[in-house]
């Protein structure tokens, strides 16, 4: 195919020739088709493009981390709340969250403690997040991964943008 939009049939040398004429090179589009199909174009051009092309891909993607909360077997309601409101919004962002219960000493001896704070601590994610696996016990210390819920991500996006839109409520005075 050349730039005025023709396309012919030709041996590979005359077409190379005919793209050198042009000042233009012939790049190979699609090598295994029968015959192969190649493009008289600039090829400095067309890597410049390719390039952007990649970039904005780039910068549409969202990378998704695993955010890590580390326990102890005997950890306070109140850390254990505070760590449960970073969880949630860690998920709603779209991260995933690994929640590790670590074991010192003969803390290890209690294993089942840790398993059980795991559990509940899915539990209390339950609406937002989805477990990934049963909790595991690696070394000294007990993990499971939570991954968001599809549904919760667009939910944000929708209340936000209604929360914009929607016009002040009208101030009611008693009677």
């Amino acid at each position: 195919m050349f730039p005025d939009g023709s396309v012919e049939i030709m041996p590979t040398p005359a077409a190379v020739r005919k793209a050198q004429d042009m000042g233009l090179d012939l790049i190979l589009i699609a090598p295994t088709a029968e015959p192969p199909v190649a493009k008289a174009m600039d090829f400095g051009q067309w890597q410049y493009e390719q390039k952007k092309k990649q970039h904005e891909a780039k910068k549409k993607q969202h990378v998704i981390q695993v955010k890590e909360l580390k326990f102890r077997p005997n950890t306070d309601d109140h850390d254990y709340e505070f760590k449960k409101n970073h969880a949630i919004r860690f998920l709603k962002e779209g991260n995933r969250v690994k929640a590790v219960v670590q074991f010192r000493g003969r803390e290890i001896a209690h294993t089942d403690l840790g398993k059980k704070l795991l559990l509940q601590f899915a539990e209390d994610l339950a609406g937002i997040g989805a477990i990934e696996g049963q909790p595991r016990l690696e070394g000294r210390n007990a993990h499971v991964i939570i991954s968001p819920v599809k549904a919760t991500i667009p939910a944000k996006e929708k209340t936000e943008k209604a929360k914009q839109q929607a016009p002040p409520a009208p101030a009611t005075t008693p009677a």
